[in-house]
């Protein structure tokens, strides 16, 4: 489950593996901590989604400071698309478009991300879903609903410009 979803968020095996061994690091260290407020699943999926959107966000900010040495445009506005795209679930034929999809993925706001992620790729349901986000189930089905709408219109710009 672990593993899974940090590949979710990376796309990427070796990254995934780091991130599970510092999720699984996170749970030892903090299990003493754990109140039963929710689920010990849960509990763990939060744990996985923040520890992959750190590991992310300090990965991108490495990467926007190596190239901010070497360019001097405006770099640091833009997302950065995933530059290995390493997934095992992916066959050759699929892999442009997948990466494609994925690429507009990363570019939703993280907390559309997660629910995205947590709804249609993990499979949970929107209580679970709410439940691991700590949000109300109307608030996860809008927060999909507008990950939706961004999707789309990304897909059918990039489409407008294929043409």
């Amino acid at each position: 489950m672990v593993y899974n979803l940090a590949l979710q968020y990376t796309q990427n095996i070796e990254d995934a593996e780091e991130i599970t061994q510092d999720v699984f690091v996170k749970i030892s260290q903090k299990l003493d901590g754990f109140k039963n407020e929710s689920s010990l699943k849960t509990w763990i999926y939060r744990i996985t989604i923040n520890t992959s959107l750190d590991f992310l966000k300090s990965k991108n900010s490495k990467k926007r400071f190596f190239f901010g040495l070497f360019s001097d445009s405006g770099h640091e506005n833009k997302k950065q698309e995933p530059v290995d795209f390493n997934h095992p679930g992916v066959v050759l034929e699929q892999k442009e478009e997948i990466i494609k999809i994925f690429s507009f993925i990363n570019m939703l706001p993280n907390d559309q991300k997660t629910a995205l992620i947590l709804l249609k790729i993990e499979g949970n349901s929107q209580q679970e879903t709410a439940e691991i986000m700590n949000l109300t189930q109307k608030a996860v089905e809008s927060l999909f609903q507008r990950a939706k709408k961004n999707l789309l219109q990304k897909l059918n710009q990039q489409k407008e410009y294929e043409k």
